[in-house]
């Protein structure tokens, strides 16, 4: 087990933030402070400058967090390994998921996977594809689901299922007649869009532009950090969005919104993703596999 101090020191780093520290690890604020002022004792030097109710690190402070994320890793990995050689599946699981896929997909895999294995301690952290890839490649998860394959070197991608992604919309709107529409007719109306980073962006706007429309010349009316945001301003008839099939179940069947599917059909593939470079416990090779058969079946 990690010295507590340098868990309260890199979760306080990586959120720039003592509030969201001690909620994220279930402490008080002023005991986090506690922490982090015995980690400055300790080494004589500070580790965040503290300004106009703000923290950024210090020198210092990016030295302790490189060497924090390391010595973080191998106390896992040895919690996981002593876990193996006991026969037990055990230990920490850090699970990165992109938005559509941690809300709307995995609580149900995570679920099964803890029944399955209860000794399991699985910490799921959601944003968008982007940053979950990024967190893979430094080493701060182990696992990362997101909606494209992954860009930065020295990570593995494994396609998991496939995902359908269609138009919504107010049962009102122009285009809810309809069977289904080109590039061409949805750009002619408003359009609600995730934001940049996001894989549902980053795969609509190539769809776009496969069939001749600029992502820029759309009619953008905003841009939006979760599908949840999108299906509530869509439901106010402002304009239309492009979501994953998954999102929009229960709205359909309520009557909220109306889906229609893409002509030519837009589909992608969903992605696993982990460091190629680094050990793969049992416990972590299980997880993938687990959650690409699961997957698969949730999306068939």
């Amino acid at each position: 087990m990690a010295d507590r101090r340098l868990q309260v020191f890199h979760a306080v780093a990586k959120n720039l933030s003592f509030t969201r520290a001690a909620d994220a690890l279930f402490m008080s604020q002023p005991a986090v402070t506690f922490q982090i002022k015995q980690l400055e004792e300790q080494y004589a030097t500070r580790l965040f400058e503290r300004r106009h109710g703000s923290i950024s690190l210090t020198p210092a402070g990016e030295l302790v967090l490189s060497f924090a994320e390391k010595i973080l890793a191998l106390s896992d990995e040895m919690e996981t390994r002593l876990g193996e050689m006991t026969g037990e599946m055990r230990g920490p699981l850090l699970v990165g998921a992109s938005t559509t896929i941690a809300e709307f997909m995995l609580p149900r895999v995570l679920g099964e996977f803890n029944a399955l294995y209860p000794q399991v301690r699985a910490r799921l952290i959601v944003a968008n594809s982007e940053s979950i890839e990024g967190r893979v490649a430094e080493h701060t998860l182990d696992v990362g689901l997101i909606e494209a394959p992954a860009k930065i070197a020295g990570l593995s991608s494994q396609i998991c299922c496939e995902d359908e992604l269609l138009v919504i919309c107010a049962p009102d709107y122009p285009l809810a007649g309809m069977k289904s529409v080109t590039p061409k007719v949805v750009a002619e109306y408003e359009f609600i869009s995730r934001e940049p980073g996001s894989g549902t962006r980053e795969i609509t706007d190539g769809y776009f532009r496969a069939h001749k429309i600029t992502p820029e010349t759309l009619k953008t009316q905003m841009e939006l950090g979760s599908p949840e945001a999108l299906k509530g301003v869509v439901s106010t008839g402002l304009g239309f969005a492009i979501v994953s099939r998954a999102v929009v179940d229960k709205e359909i069947q309520l009557g909220i919104l109306v889906a229609i599917p893409l002509n030519p059909p837009l589909q992608r593939s969903l992605y696993l993703v982990h460091p190629q470079d680094r050990f793969q416990s049992r416990l972590t090779t299980t997880f993938t596999n687990f959650a690409k058969s699961k997957l698969k079946e949730l999306a068939s």
